[in-house]
């Protein structure tokens, strides 16, 4: 096999075997219960929360067990912070928590080990929380410490992992305190397993898979995977750029992952061959610089002058993007079509999100930035599901073994 032919994992993907889940836990009252959340949600230069999809979805899992009178310690991630930085602390975060649980009491404490948090969650009475602060204010969280791992255990009697968009990190909070408490997977856990896992075992066909994103190969795992299991591939955003270019296009400024050409050139070659309609960008918005009030105007994407970028999908492909969206049973889409985060370059993206909209297909979205974008157009409840991992996703399409979930008890653990 050449080092760019494509090795097609087919229909052999396998879900993830099901694992125990919180209604498992038979009997919380009185408890503590240790819930590792996806908190990860993005802010203003102010602090405000600009999308509060992981903390609105984590919140059914929270709610039944605090319902159950349990004592829940709540802990999460955010960002990628180098030690104590207080800019990526987990207040807003709390302060979203108790606008969202008016009728139970909701604390914050501002570490998350030691006597003071230890302490704290030794307070809590039936159906109250508390939130830690920030899990990777410490370098041992992301090295799977198990020291401090342990130290987290020490906050409650069982353990529910419901932050799906974490689940493909081995680090302390995910995988290591399995190794100290009874362990479980929360309902959005559940949801996003289920959810993503029929997508590759039994989706209503035709499977129309659309692909976005700057660099093809941030995409291969995903791509390899699932041109065995698409009917049909579109590809958008920068990577269309790389595709016109292995086939001699001029792209001008755009961005090329020149790593990937030859790649490229073989996904097509294969989706022929197993009869996958396979498109990329035709025509593009092109801008003479990369900002939101720059010169635009539209080229062929293989014919774009020099000084100049694709920043978008042009109309034609849009059309033709549309027309394929249409006879789909099923379609599964991650990256966005362009820089859509501009507004002089987000129709392409906001055009795709309303044709698959328009379908009536099967309609998820595989976190990232194409989630993100549905909640600034206005549309994101109208997908049928938004998952709320970005890598999770992708390496869980891939087939890839998630740690944070592979860790969790079986189906037949009842725990007492």
């Amino acid at each position: 096999m050449s080092k760019t032919e494509i090795k097609l994992s087919g229909t052999g993907v396998t879900p993830a075997p099901v694992k125990a889940n919180v209604r498992n836990l038979v009997d919380v009252k009185g408890k503590r219960v240790l819930v590792r959340a996806d908190l990860n949600v993005p802010q203003e230069k102010d602090g405000s929360i600009s999308d509060e999809t992981r903390i609105v979805e984590s919140m059914a899992t929270i709610r039944f067990l605090l319902d159950k009178g349990a004592r829940v310690v709540l802990c999460s991630h955010l960002g990628r912070p180098k030690g104590k930085d207080p800019k990526f602390t987990l207040a807003p975060v709390f302060k979203r928590l108790q606008e969202l649980l008016p009728k139970n009491k909701v604390f914050f404490v501002e570490d998350c080990i030691g006597k003071k948090v230890e302490d704290a969650a030794k307070a809590l009475k039936d159906g109250e929380l508390l939130l830690i602060e920030n899990l990777r204010f410490y370098d041992e969280e992301k090295n799977n410490d198990l020291e401090f791992a342990k130290k987290l255990s020490q906050l409650g009697t069982y353990f529910v992992n419901d932050a799906f968009g974490a689940a493909h990190r081995a680090h302390a909070s995910t995988q290591g305190v399995t190794n100290y408490l009874p362990s479980v997977a929360g309902f959005l856990m559940e949801k996003e397993i289920k959810i993503l896992g029929e997508v590759i075992s039994a989706p209503r066909r035709p499977l129309t898979v659309i692909i976005g994103g700057k660099k093809v190969s941030d995409k291969m795992g995903v791509i390899n995977a699932l041109m065995g299991l698409a009917n049909t591939i579109l590809i958008g955003g920068g990577m269309s750029y790389t595709f016109a270019k292995a086939f001699g296009g001029e792209v001008g400024n755009s961005i090329v992952d020149e790593a990937s050409l030859e790649y490229c050139k073989e996904v097509v070659a294969t989706a022929k061959a197993k009869g996958i309609t396979l498109a990329y960008a035709v025509d593009s918005i092109v801008a003479d610089k990369f900002a939101p009030d720059a010169h635009t105007m539209q080229a062929p994407t293989n014919k774009i002058p020099t000084g100049w970028e694709g920043l978008d999908i042009g109309p034609k492909t849009i059309e033709e993007f549309k027309k394929l969206i249409a006879k789909s049973g099923t379609v599964l889409w991650n990256g966005p079509m362009g820089v859509s985060e501009f507004e002089i370059f987000a129709n392409g993206t906001r055009e795709v999100a309303k044709a698959i909209i328009d379908s009536g297909a099967v309609s998820i979205i595989g976190g990232g930035d194409s989630a993100s974008a549905a909640v600034r157009f206005g549309l994101a409840d109208k997908f049928t599901h938004i998952s709320t991992g970005g890598g999770a996703t992708l390496e869980f399409l891939e087939g890839k073994e998630l740690p944070g979930y592979a860790s969790l008890l079986g189906n037949e653990a009842i725990i007492k």
